[in-house]
């Protein structure tokens, strides 16, 4: 995964430098310190010099649009007119985190307070910077607290992940194959729709496309992928030329994807068999997560999207659906096909022999696991005419397999929701859910939160 590139832009005031220069060099000095304690959390930072008035303002921005950066951190070093700088900030590329903070902890203790004031009161320049991004309609987060005692770095740091997430889905390539499922409407949405709203384009793999990368597959590029799986997976199988014919056509898509530099795809399994692919490519879909890209099932471009996007910054990540209740043990069955991150697998996935019957491609193989425990952030794209619904939740993979019985037969995890199934799963139909998600090991629900309003979605939170 690529490193966050983050601009980093101190505001100040000419009147301090006019008045009494030597006020800046501690709150630069403090600053330095920030920035390095950001570094020290894999930030790569583009630093601009201190801005005070419009120029250096306009400089700033350029410089950030011009090195593509994902991120615009702000920090106050002291109180600065918004008039100077609001009209280059609103120019801005890329999202803006106001880091609100002040270098001193008790400030009564500070010489009786009166000549801390200097180095502590930017605090209500943010709340100009604030007000004026609010009024002009543009979106930001804000991280408050003191660097040495709270964790606003913590929080800098997760609001830059989310940023970086907004900008991989606002320029996202999804590939689809086959287009979408016939009569499946909850997460559908229109090329056009997808690339206005979102940003999002959408490609299609053609009959001919797909026959051309399927001749360019040669046997030795199948055996070395043979000769990888042996040693990736428990073996089990034994329909060996299903199994060649299958890692082809997964071959034939993956130089499909890497040509077009995708950042997703989706597979439409009933349409298959149109579009010029041998079999249906179950290990390759659970491959290509693996290897840092989104996917979702059936034609969904719009989870496709959103996984790749958080994909890209969020390494434990996958795509989803809710299949069963378990109303006993107040647990939901994850479930799917045959796609599956195999890097988030409990235990050594399986690789086996599928029985396909839904078209003329006939059987194939897939890679099957068990849902590896731990704490995530679950999270469902809803469409909703002209804007999106965010449902964000923490949920708990639960430390369970093969006693419940179809681990080897398909994926699955059993997910504890955050409250009683029967609240959880009307709660979140009561705002529209649909059966596709992602999911997200590791994530801090605030930073969900922050991608979710960063990207313009109304975000909804089950907790």
């Amino acid at each position: 995964m690529k490193r966050i590139k983050a601009g980093y832009l101190p505001f100040y005031i000419k009147l301090y430098d006019d008045g009494n220069p030597q006020k800046r060099e501690p709150m630069v000095t403090y600053m330095n310190t920030l920035i390095s304690m950001l570094e020290g959390n894999d930030l790569e930072i583009v630093r601009a010099d201190v801005c005070r008035i419009k120029p250096e303002f306009e400089a700033a921005v350029q410089m950030f649009n011009g090195a593509d950066v994902d991120v615009v951190i702000t920090q106050h070093l002291a109180y600065s007119p918004s008039l100077e700088y609001i009209d280059a900030i609103l120019k801005l590329k890329a999202d803006i985190v106001v880091l609100d903070t002040t270098p001193d902890y008790p400030l009564v203790s500070v010489a009786g307070y009166k000549n801390g004031i200097s180095a502590n009161h930017g605090i209500h320049g943010v709340q100009e910077l604030c007000s004026m991004l609010k009024r002009n309609g543009r979106p930001y987060s804000v991280c408050v607290g003191h660097a040495m005692h709270d964790d606003v770095i913590a929080q800098t740091v997760g609001a830059c992940r989310a940023a970086a997430a907004a900008k991989a889905f606002r320029t996202a390539k999804v590939g689809s194959v086959g287009g979408s499922f016939d009569g499946m409407g909850d997460f559908l949405i229109s090329d056009e729709d997808y690339k206005e709203k979102i940003g999002a384009e959408v490609l299609y793999l053609s009959r001919e496309m797909a026959e051309k990368y399927v001749k360019s597959v040669t046997e030795e590029e199948i055996d070395h992928e043979v000769a990888l799986d042996r040693k990736r997976f428990t073996w089990e199988i034994e329909q060996e030329d299903c199994y060649r014919a299958a890692v082809k056509s997964g071959l034939a898509l993956r130089k499909w994807v890497e040509e077009n530099k995708l950042t997703a795809a989706t597979v439409n399994f009933l349409a298959l068999d149109k579009y010029g692919l041998p079999k249906m490519p179950f290990a390759e879909c659970s491959k290509m997560m693996a290897r840092g890209l989104g996917y979702a099932g059936e034609g969904d471009v719009l989870t496709a999207g959103l996984m790749g996007a958080l994909r890209s910054v969020y390494q434990e990540t996958n795509f989803v659906e809710m299949f069963c209740p378990d109303w006993e043990k107040d647990l939901i069955l994850l479930s799917h096909m045959g796609e599956s991150n195999i890097e988030l697998a409990q235990w050594r996935p399986v690789l086996k022999d599928t029985p396909f019957k839904h078209n003329s491609c006939g059987d194939t193989v897939a890679a099957y696991v068990c849902m590896k425990q731990g704490k995530a952030v679950y999270l469902n794209l809803v469409p909703m005419g002209e804007s999106f619904t965010l449902i964000v939740t923490p949920v708990e993979i639960v430390d369970a397999g093969l006693e419940f019985g179809i681990y080897r037969y398909a994926t699955q995890g059993w997910m504890k929701p955050c409250k009683p199934v029967k609240e959880f799963l009307k709660e979140f139909s009561i705002h529209g859910g649909t059966h596709h998600s992602v999911m997200v090991y590791g994530a801090e629900l605030e930073e969900m939160k922050t991608f979710g309003a960063m990207m313009g979605f109304d975000v909804v939170v089950i907790d």
